[in-house]
């Protein structure tokens, strides 16, 4: 599990902007005009069970079941869970060597990246069987697609747009926040067009404008998960899944007993 080092002041980034970083690198999208983050509301439509044992790095729907990545050595997984039930109707374990990381669908695989290991698994969707691997350079953290390229996050302010054929890196996506640079991305979602992605550490969710980097809007989940449905288990919000066909969203957390359908309202 990730380490404490890492509890930097993020909520700082939102109510100030941080650090900034004069980033030149050739192939970063080109930043327009700073523009200000709405902030969005939501109301809850729906409450499942989630296993509290499943500490979530990846999360997605398809085909009427969600696909849910499960991270720490030793306990990592690849799994596909009942909504109403919150079981896993099949997994996969990973070696004990590797630390389990974001997932996504992608023309019938289905990608699962790892953290510090380098490399992603490559599953049939319909069996979950492994196809393969691939290889990337530095940490894994979120992955998504718009249906033609991946976008993968490394828990800095940077998501990467990849080949899906080769994982090779065809664009750099500078994340920010009211012209500052904003990092600890961290598992993302397609959802309209926009990059949906957590930022680690914190309650919030950021919809990110992939031509441009830029943080569109911002929704706090503080207090989402009642402190009633705590234990020593219990970490961040992790998770974003969206059904396209019925435009619902689900979001839950590391060893979260609930998995929450939410109607977001801009």
């Amino acid at each position: 599990m990730r380490l404490a080092i890492l509890l930097l002041p993020l909520v700082a980034l939102f109510s100030c902007g941080g650090r900034s970083n004069n980033l030149s690198t050739a192939d970063e999208v080109a930043r327009p005009a700073i523009i200000t983050p709405r902030n969005y509301n939501y109301i809850i439509r729906n409450v499942y069970p989630h296993s509290r044992n499943s500490y979530t790095q990846g999360l997605f729907w398809n085909d009427g079941m969600l696909w849910e990545s499960v991270g720490e050595y030793g306990r990592s997984k690849m799994m596909r869970v009942e909504l109403a039930s919150g079981r896993a109707e099949r997994s996969v374990d990973l070696p004990k060597s590797d630390f389990g990381e974001g997932a996504t669908l992608f023309d019938s695989v289905i990608y699962q990246l790892t953290w510090r290991e380098g490399r992603a698994y490559i599953y049939d969707a319909q069996t979950l069987e492994k196809r393969g691997t691939m290889k990337y350079s530095g940490e894994g953290w979120g992955i998504t697609t718009d249906g033609e390229w991946l976008y993968m996050s490394d828990g800095s302010d940077k998501i990467y747009k990849l080949d899906p054929a080769t994982f090779k890196r065809k664009a750099t996506i500078a994340v920010t926040y009211n012209g500052q640079s904003l990092g600890f991305i961290n598992e993302m979602e397609w959802i309209d067009g926009k990059l949906w992605a957590n930022v680690y550490t914190t309650d919030k969710i950021v919809v990110i404008d992939p031509a441009t980097g830029q943080v569109e809007g911002v929704l706090d989940l503080a207090g989402l998960l009642s402190e009633t449905d705590m234990d020593s288990t219990t970490d961040v919000l992790n998770g974003i899944a969206y059904d396209p066909t019925s435009g619902r969203i689900f979001v839950t957390g590391k060893n979260w007993p609930k998995l929450f359908e939410i109607e977001v309202i801009k």
